[in-house]
């Protein structure tokens, strides 16, 4: 009898938050990313400390990267599955194979695999100071 309390409780819960984070999955950690070396880093030409970084990332069914952000621009790219993306204060957006979406600089965003059979990988093009553009993550309250 707990399960289905507890599943009770999870959805009125869900139904409590703001829409934007309606459909977000409640995981709170990233969790079902499977690791890849980057594909490039590389020092801007004519810059002290800028670089240009290109990440495959990949994403077992039902992973998650809980909100963040990126103190620089990223762009991801579908490369095969589908993706989730949802910025705060923004309803999410479905991207598929070919498919493409730019985060501004600091926009806090979540995404994930919404699949449960299938991977989702794609591609992550971050231009920023060096060192810096890797994910920084936000915990559910502001």
């Amino acid at each position: 009898m707990k399960k289905p309390l507890a599943l009770l409780a999870m959805v009125l819960g869900a139904m409590l938050q703001p829409a934007s984070a309606q459909e977000m999955p409640s995981a709170q950690v990233k969790q079902g990313a499977i690791p890849h070396e980057p594909l490039l880093r590389r020092v801007l030409p004519n810059t002290a400390n800028q670089e240009v970084m290109v990440f495959e990332a990949e994403y077992a069914p039902g992973g998650i990267n809980p909100r963040h952000f990126h103190p620089a621009a990223i762009t991801f790219h579908i490369l095969s599955g589908t993706g989730v993306f949802q910025e705060d204060g923004k309803p999410p957006v479905t991207l598929r194979a070919g498919e493409s979406l730019f985060v501004p600089t600091g926009t806090i965003h979540a995404h994930w695999n919404p699949s449960t059979t299938e991977n989702l990988r794609f591609v992550e093009f971050i231009v920023a100071e060096k060192d810096k553009g890797r994910s920084i993550p936000r915990p559910l309250n502001k």
